[in-house]
């Protein structure tokens, strides 16, 4: 079937255009270096004809609290538009576990904002929630980082490597509508500081990670399970310290 991917050149776009295509599929990258831009809406009634499932994997080029939220509100809603017009029959979207408990972040206000529209457009649809990527590691380095000192809390996460998210995506795409939310995650629980100091060393990376209860996450305050999935994810099988090993 034809299975148009928004945001299908990014990180985790490619991989699951590459997956679905291996699977069969007619699968179509579609961002605005292929001429379809979500927040203006061009290029989508084009691309979408045909199509059975969309799946938007998209992020928004700022994480400033005002344009990420712009982002996901107008995007979703143009994108929701143009799938119903089209006929598309499944509405499919990554997000993070832990999006609704993480409102204190205006990223993830936005991400939750982009959960709602879809749950409230009426087409059927499926959401994965994700724990962070491994690739993510030093992005969260760098938002914590103050000189040569990273302060992060010592709340866990499980995360994920993202060849095996795109593959829960991919199983997600082709298969019945939840209409719900399906969460994958990693096979080990870290420390958030943990998981950061272990990526440093493993990279040559001189900064010193500080565990401080009371650092914020994109800010947000964790408590200890913040990040974490519930009993009922789909658990990878790629483990953290093998991937970083892969990575040298």
């Amino acid at each position: 079937m034809k299975i148009v991917v928004i945001g299908g050149t990014g990180l985790i776009g490619s991989k699951l255009v590459a997956a679905l295509k291996e699977q069969g599929h007619e699968a179509v990258p579609a961002a605005p270096g292929t001429g379809v831009d979500t927040l203006t809406g061009q290029g989508l009634a084009e691309v979408l004809e045909g199509a059975s499932v969309v799946v938007d994997v998209s992020n928004s080029p700022s994480f400033e609290d005002d344009a990420v939220l712009e982002f996901f509100r107008t995007s979703t809603a143009n994108l929701l538009k143009a799938g119903a017009d089209a006929g598309v029959t499944h509405h499919v979207a990554l997000s993070v576990v832990g999006t609704e408990r993480l409102q204190e972040s205006g990223y993830f206000r936005a991400k939750q904002a982009q959960e709602e529209l879809i749950k409230a457009s009426g087409l059927p649809y499926s959401i994965v929630h994700a724990t962070q990527f491994f690739e993510f590691a030093k992005g969260i380095a760098a938002s914590a980082t103050d000189g040569d000192t990273v302060r992060l809390s010592a709340a866990r996460i499980q995360p994920v490597r993202s060849d095996d998210v795109a593959a829960a995506v991919a199983r997600t795409a082709v298969g019945a509508p939840v209409n719900g939310v399906v969460e994958v995650a990693g096979p080990e629980v870290f420390g958030l500081d943990e998981l950061v100091r272990t990526a440093l060393a493993g990279t040559d990376d001189p900064r010193t990670v500080v565990t401080d209860p009371g650092a914020r996450y994109f800010g947000a305050t964790l408590e200890e399970r913040t990040l974490l999935p519930g009993p009922g994810a789909r658990l990878a099988g790629a483990r953290f310290g093998d991937w970083l090993a892969e990575q040298r």
